[in-house]
């Protein structure tokens, strides 16, 4: 799978991968869980230790804390196959890394990581199965999702008891961040209060003790030590103090609940799923929560950041994840599905032209492969049968009959002819029409035809398969025969081929002329290797020339 699962902050993206992860380790396979940061990694490393406790399953942690033995005990256990899952960070991503047999990758909070970071990871193994989750995905995945390059799931139901979290658009207004404070302080909860950079955090600490002298503040970012980010971490969900000062280290899947406003400062220098994400981590208890947006009063902001702020104050319900990646999207344009670009000028073109035309190259793609039938049923009235006669012995004639249903080549069909023929003797007309028609179902199975009936003056192939896979089969078709074989679309999956024409020749032609056809388009097949018949015959001539030329 290559699944999207998008769903609002809070609504359980986690359980599903908990559950997809199990799923894939009973089943015997290895499973990487992404995680864009430290933090965000080692919370999924506990939830996957406790849950999976009760079971056999060893889960391990990289990321940029672990010593450089611990890093190189996980990555030998990985390549063992010793270690069942790891929970890592971009650490993951680096070239020392490989997997006995990896089965699963799990990406949270996708639109953190870079075009190139995730394809790098699914360089890893061609056929891993990834599980993408991702409250406001980029604008690119959204995108791959809605013209079907890539499924997607929407979870909408929220937990019970979950609120709407209140969101407030402000100018940066010392009164109004005190009082804010002041507001969730009282009713004994905790405030998140976001800063976009680490630079000048310690100025902002200062002003916010002056502001509130009786505060307890504690001060977390991603430049600090482990041990340090770790304890602050854990003295905060403790309830130890009352304001934590952080960058957006707060942003992924942080699950704090008595944590019920946030202030964010220069709101306008965030994305919007960052924005989305930050407002996500209140509001998880069932308590009315708050956002508080600041921008700077003096300052101009850009069109695209007014636009921005305006969307995350309009999507203020429950469930609006989607929508926002969907406005996001509109704002940033959708960028290149093959290329690495994540937003781009899609506008140029106009977004109906460029859906148009996606979708048109999707069909292509999508409907080239030559469906696989279980059998052919041919319903052409042709004398197929063993003589009684020919074959007295009645055991022997089943058995017989039981031979030609095993061939599996026109080579097999002509080895079974011989040896009738060295021990029956001479092969009666109806046993070489029951030799062609077993030909002619191989050549039709092949073809991803599964029925071939009479209709006057045609013969009609029933097909699954799409137009342009029956494009690519005609291809081996002189011309003049591309008028002969029509496609008709039908209902569901069950669609046409038209012999035309075909119907009025006596049988002993029919057969002849449909195999004929058949063996063509059978040559337009690309074996396992990609290379039609058609090729190697082309390559073997060359090898033969170079051979006389030599």
């Amino acid at each position: 799978m290559d699944r999207l699962v998008c769903g609002d902050v809070g609504f359980g993206k986690t359980e599903v991968a908990i559950r997809a992860i199990f799923k894939a380790i009973t089943a015997g396979k290895q499973v990487a869980m992404l995680a864009p940061t430290t933090v965000l990694a080692q919370q999924h490393w506990r939830t996957l230790s406790e849950r999976f406790a009760p079971y056999p399953i060893k889960v391990a942690l990289l990321n940029r804390f672990r010593t450089a033995s611990e890093r190189k005990g996980i990555l030998e256990g990985l390549k063992a196959g010793t270690i069942d899952a790891v929970v890592g960070t971009h650490q993951l991503l680096s070239k020392g890394s490989g997997f006995q047999q990896l089965g699963l990758l799990v990406v949270d909070e996708e639109q953190r990581f870079g075009v190139n970071q995730k394809e790098k990871i699914k360089a890893l193994r061609k056929d891993v199965d990834v599980l993408t989750l991702s409250a406001t995905p980029i604008p690119r995945t959204l995108y791959m999702s809605l013209s079907g390059v890539r499924e997607m799931s929407l979870i909408t139901t929220p937990p019970p008891l979950r609120r709407p979290i209140k969101t407030h658009l402000a100018a940066l207004d010392p009164e109004a961040v005190r009082s804010a404070i002041r507001q969730e302080l009282d009713r004994g909860g905790q405030v998140f209060y976001v800063v976009p950079r680490v630079e000048g955090i310690e100025e902002v600490a200062a002003g916010l003790r002056e502001m509130l002298p009786d505060l307890k503040l504690l001060v977390a970012h991603g430049q600090m030590a482990e041990g340090e980010l770790e304890s602050a971490m854990v003295a905060f969900n403790a309830g130890e103090a009352d304001v934590m000062l952080c960058t957006t280290i707060v942003e992924s899947g942080l699950d704090i609940p008595r944590v019920n406003t946030i202030l964010i400062e220069d709101a306008q220098r965030f994305g919007l799923a960052q924005l989305y994400q930050l407002r996500g981590r209140v509001g998880r208890s069932g308590i009315q929560a708050h956002a508080w947006l600041f921008y700077p009063g003096n300052a101009s902001l850009s069109d695209a950041a007014r636009q921005r702020l305006r969307a995350i104050q309009e999507f203020a319900q429950l469930g609006s994840g989607y929508q926002l990646a969907m406005r996001d999207m509109e704002i940033r344009g959708v960028g290149n599905l093959l290329g690495v670009e994540q937003s781009g000028q899609m506008e140029t073109i106009g977004f109906d032209l460029y859906m148009e035309m996606l979708q048109e190259s999707l069909a292509e793609i999508q409907g080239q492969d030559i469906p696989i039938v279980e059998d052919t049923q041919v319903d052409l009235p042709i004398t197929a049968f063993v003589p009684a006669d020919w074959i007295t012995e009645p055991d022997e004639k089943i058995a017989a009959y039981r031979a030609a249903a095993d061939c599996t080549s026109a080579e097999t069909l002509v080895e079974l002819a011989a040896g009738w023929a060295d021990r029956y003797g001479a092969l009666p007309a109806a046993v070489v029409s029951l030799l062609q028609l077993m030909e002619l179902k191989l050549l039709a199975k092949r073809c991803g035809f599964a029925r071939i009936k009479p209709e006057k003056p045609n013969i009609v192939l029933e097909t699954p398969m799409e137009e342009p896979a029956f494009r690519l089969l005609r291809q081996g078709l002189p011309q003049h025969l591309h008028g002969r074989l029509v496609y008709q679309a039908g209902s569901g999956i069950q669609h046409k081929v038209l012999a035309r024409g075909l119907g009025v020749l006596p049988m002993e032609k029919q057969l002849e002329q449909l195999m004929e056809w058949l063996r063509l388009m059978v040559a337009q097949i690309p074996d396992a290797e990609g290379k039609t018949q058609t090729q190697r015959q082309e390559e073997q001539k060359v090898r033969n020339a170079e051979v006389l030329r030599v």
